[in-house]
């Protein structure tokens, strides 16, 4: 059966290389018709047209990610419309995995789970919203599962793993540009729970969300400007909200976040008040809300990203001491089409980290007996035979690892 239509929006404001490394990562997703629309500032607009891609490119500069993202929208061909952050890497089964609900013509939006920098614990996964806009965790369970919202309570998607029925969105007016940052898929989704529509959560579709620095964080996710959060907020419970005490407590969070940070040694309390001043303004700020006009469509027509779709995958695994001669292998597989995973261990107990890298294949470092993932046992005691399975297993619940390649005497001795 051929695949849907899709098209992949990714939204950046001056952050050209993090986009670059999220194109090559899309480039490498195992789902055969899809195209990818780049929003983004002149600068990186002209860094993805010395990639050579062909992807819808269009030049936006503002700090309104609502506005962008309905120029992303007007110009989509395919009737499933798929959100990513320019800071993110999909899994190369992500798209496949996150589309397949919409077969099921209730269903108006998708969610899957966001995994953080170190690729060693889950960032996001399933969260029920309500119209105060508090997050309600529950556990989802392996198995996509579908689940009708209400007005006053709903799926929660994430920004940077989410898809959509486009003419469901396209209908609504699209995103709130009233929220130029914070709670604008949360809007859209309390507002397409409102005409009954229905939210796939997706646990295998997965993301890999490195939280690069902005004009609105650092680093480190640390704030450094609270006034457009202060503003959304307030939009937001004017335009849902039912409990009059919501913002009070909202404000509350946001005070005990910047304590925490304070005594954390991240920030001193003269920033902290300075933030907190900042989302008071933007509270203050705040407007009633508007009608939403229905978005036309744009004209364009499918642009399908060429030479995508399943492909083999390879596992090297070897000594971090040997990474020079490991790399070279990693290329050599990169240019003959095949998704790659290099995993470096050292001696010891170290943690893994996870990530894709600027080379085009994903990389793994840590120490032999360490543990590869955050739940998981702190000490991994095993030979090198049984490591090897071990990653192998848990890597091939998300992409392709057809072969394995190591040096099994050295890994028994790194």
């Amino acid at each position: 059966m051929t695949a849907q239509p899709a098209s992949l929006i990714i939204v950046s404001r001056h952050r050209t290389a993090a986009l670059k490394v999220a194109l090559a990562g899309v480039v490498q997703m195992d789902y055969p018709n899809f195209e990818v629309i780049v929003v983004t500032d002149p600068a990186s607009a002209g860094a993805v047209r010395g990639l050579g891609l062909p992807v819808k490119l269009t030049e936006y500069d503002q700090p309104n990610i609502s506005a962008a993202r309905n120029i992303g929208l007007q110009l989509a061909a395919a009737p499933v419309v798929a959100f990513m952050d320019d800071d993110a890497v999909p899994e190369p089964s992500w798209l496949s995995r996150l589309t397949a609900p919409f077969t099921n013509p209730q269903v108006t939006a998708a969610a899957g789970y966001v995994l953080g920098r170190s690729g060693l614990a889950w960032q996001w996964r399933a969260m029920w919203v309500d119209s105060d806009g508090f997050d309600h965790p529950f556990d989802a369970g392996h198995q996509t599962s579908l689940h009708r919202g209400t007005p006053q309570r709903t799926i929660k998607t994430q920004g940077t793993n989410c898809a959509f029925r486009r003419d469901a969105v396209l209908a609504l007016g699209g995103f709130d540009e009233a929220y130029t940052f914070y709670l604008d898929e949360t809007d859209l989704n309390l507002r397409l729970a409102a005409q009954g529509g229905v939210t796939a959560v997706v646990p295998g579709a997965v993301v890999h969300h490195g939280f690069a620095q902005s004009s609105m964080r650092t680093q480190n996710r640390v704030p450094t400007d609270l006034t457009q959060i202060g503003h959304s907020l307030a939009y937001f419970i004017t335009k849902h909200g039912r409990n009059p005490a919501a913002l009070q407590k909202h404000v509350a969070h946001q005070r005990a976040r910047l304590i925490r940070l304070v005594l954390r040694g991240a920030m001193g309390p003269f920033t902290a008040r300075r933030l907190m001043a900042g989302l008071q303004q933007g509270i203050a700020l705040s407007k009633e809300p508007a009608n939403h006009a229905p978005l036309m469509p744009g004209q364009t027509p499918f642009l399908p990203m060429p030479n995508t779709g399943p492909r083999p995958g390879c596992l090297l695994i070897g000594r971090s001491a040997d990474r020079h001669l490991l790399e070279q292998q990693a290329q050599a597989a990169r240019a003959n089409g095949h998704i790659v995973t290099l995993i470096l261990l050292s001696r010891g107990i170290r943690p893994h980290t996870h990530r894709f890298t600027e080379n085009g294949w994903w990389e793994q470092s840590g120490g032999r007996f360490g543990r590869a993932f955050r739940n998981g046992q702190r000490f991994v005691w095993c030979n090198a035979q049984e490591r090897r399975q071990i990653e192998a297993r848990r890597l091939r619940e998300l992409r392709p690892i057809n072969s394995i390649h190591d040096d099994e005497k050295k890994l028994n001795n790194p």
